[in-house]
Order: structure tokens, then C-alpha cells, then sequence
């Protein structure tokens, strides 16, 4: 075996990693001063730890894939077919589109997740359905963008949010993005259609937008958003994607998409970026969505009361 591939263990399989010391997270300097470089090796690592709190969310979602085989400074591909290279293993779901199919990368268990690590793929964007019902969203997503990098804005928006979900009677959890913003989700209970649950969370954003004009917004052009927060609800269609919980993003010092709870919305030192490969994981073993993403929840009741808010 060549010298610059080595094996790593992951469940009943081995998976080989290549290039393990090749840097995919250049060394930089920001505004807080030296960030950290990691490489390949340091990600398939970092994969290897959160796979048991990670896989959960991957499970039976097809999956787009954000890949830098040369690192953050080289190209990056989008990609959503599965190569035919890869191990039959894998898994592996046919979805029709327009004018044919599509078979997306499916990552089902530990060997896939550092598979996918040694094809340098940073971020697992992944479906808000699964496997055998893909027409049927078991998650909606409401993604707050900042109009800069603007996270005060960010963390009022959620509060906002928050308030109006828990006045829905709906459960919810909290997800820094890695980038800029936070995800709120909501588990449903895959009942309805991804027309109904996007319609539903456009009524919600819009419902909060109205009420604060000067801050927030629905306007999918950015030059109708001036400086205000955007209430992003466009994940939630067919074949769109979220970040899933957990991956790595294509940033400087490795970020990662983590879990948080509501209350940690007050800690000081919150951003977007927050976590990243080194310690993301400690902050998921405390399970900040303990209990949440079991409870999903049928739409009926909440549209009856967001209609009632409306209208009132």
C-alpha cells in the first residue's frame, strides 16, 4: 500500500483514506487573530467522532455533496449523483427529474460518512425527507441570513421566531449554521406535502416580517432587503437541501452546523461560527435537542392558530 494511504476502522468495514496530510482548511489570519489549518486527516477524524450523533440526522436523506479536493483554495463541486466508482456499499436512491434520474449518495452508516471524508467532501447538504416517502418532509427549515455578517440581528430574528413557534405549539430546535445565520427546525411527522409545509412556513415568516417591517423580511431579491434579516423558507420544496447537523463548512478554521439549545441563544460569546472541528462534537454529547426531533408534529393544529393570529 502506498505510503500516503492509510486505513481507518468504521463499524465491520475499513475505509482507506488518501493523502491524509494534505491541507484542506489553510491557515489564516481574521479578525481574532490565527486560525487553526486543518487536513483531510483531521476531517475524516473529526467524521469519525460524530458519527454516532451525526448519522441520526443523515439516515435515509438523499444527499448533495459540497466537495474541495484541493482544499478551500481550489475549485469546488456540487455534486448530487453518485459516482459508479463508489463502493457498492454505499447507498444509494434513484429520484426522477426532468428529462431523467437522479441517483443520489445516501449515508446510511460510519464507513460512508469517512468514505465521503476522503473525497474531500466538507459539507453534507441533505433532503428534509427520506427514503420512500421524498414527496413527504419530515423537517421544515426557516434559515436566518443576515444582510451582512450581522449576528445580533441573527440572534433577535431567532428569539422572534421562537416566540411565535411556541405560541403555534410547535417544537423546535436550534442549529448555528457554520457560516453566517441559524437554522430553526421543526420536526413534522411527514404527513404533508412540501407545497403545504412550504406555504405554512411562508405564512410564519411573513407573519413576523409584518410585524417588524424595519427589521426582518421575505423579499427573495437582495436588493429589496436593504439591511434587514431574510427570512429564508426556500429549503422547504422537493429536491432542495439544508445543512445537516453537524457537517463541516467550507470556511477558514473548519466551522461546523452544531445544535444548540434555546437558552444558549444568551451566551455572549454565540456567533455562527462558534464550534468547529475541535470541539463540536463535546457541544453535541450534551444533546441540545433532547427529545425535540422525536415530537414531530402534524400541521393542522398550528395552521388553525397561526390563521387565528392573522386574522385577529
Amino acid at each position: 500500500m502506498s505510503d500516503d494511504v492509510r486505513t481507518v476502522r468504521a463499524g465491520r468495514r475499513t475505509v482507506e483514506v488518501h493523502r491524509a496530510d494534505k491541507v484542506l482548511f489553510p491557515g489564516d489570519r481574521d479578525g481574532d487573530g490565527r486560525v487553526k489549518e486543518y487536513t483531510k486527516g483531521d476531517l475524516v477524524e473529526y467524521y469519525r467522532s460524530a458519527a454516532p450523533l451525526m448519522l441520526p440526522h443523515l439516515r435515509g436523506r438523499p444527499l448533495m455533496l459540497e466537495r474541495h479536493p484541493d482544499g478551500l483554495d481550489g475549485p469546488r463541486f456540487m455534486q448530487k449523483n453518485t459516482p459508479e466508482n463508489y463502493p457498492e456499499w454505499i447507498s444509494r436512491v434513484e429520484v426522477p427529474k426532468e428529462g431523467g434520474t437522479v441517483c443520489h449518495t445516501v449515508c446510511d452508516d460510519s464507513a460512508t460518512l469517512l468514505y465521503l471524508a476522503d473525497q474531500a467532501s466538507l459539507t453534507l447538504h441533505r433532503w428534509l425527507s427520506r427514503v420512500g416517502r421524498l414527496d413527504r418532509p419530515d423537517r421544515m427549515v426557516f434559515d436566518l441570513d443576515p444582510a451582512g455578517d450581522d449576528f445580533p440581528a441573527v440572534r433577535a430574528a431567532a428569539v422572534l421566531l421562537g416566540e411565535l413557534l411556541d405560541e403555534l405549539e410547535l417544537p423546535s430546535g436550534l442549529m448555528t449554521t457554520g457560516s453566517r445565520g441559524l437554522h430553526v427546525v421543526v420536526p413534522l411527522n411527514g404527513r404533508h406535502d412540501f407545497d403545504e409545509v412550504r406555504e405554512f412556513a411562508r405564512d410564519v415568516a411573513d407573519t413576523l416580517a409584518e410585524a417588524h417591517p424595519d427589521r426582518l423580511t421575505t423579499a427573495a431579491r437582495k436588493k429589496e432587503r436593504g439591511d434587514r434579516l431574510y427570512l429564508d423558507v426556500g429549503r422547504n420544496a422537493y429536491a432542495q437541501t439544508a445543512v445537516a447537523p453537524l457537517t463541516v463548512r467550507a470556511r477558514p478554521g473548519a466551522p461546523v452546523a452544531t445544535p444548540i439549545t434555546w437558552d444558549q441563544l444568551d451566551d455572549p460569546d454565540l456567533s455562527a461560527r462558534r464550534w468547529t472541528i475541535a470541539d463540536a462534537v463535546e457541544q453535541a454529547r450534551t444533546d441540545p435537542w433532547a427529545g425535540i426531533m422525536s415530537r414531530g408534529r402534524a400541521l393542522g393544529p398550528a395552521r388553525r392558530r397561526l390563521d387565528a393570529l392573522r386574522t385577529s
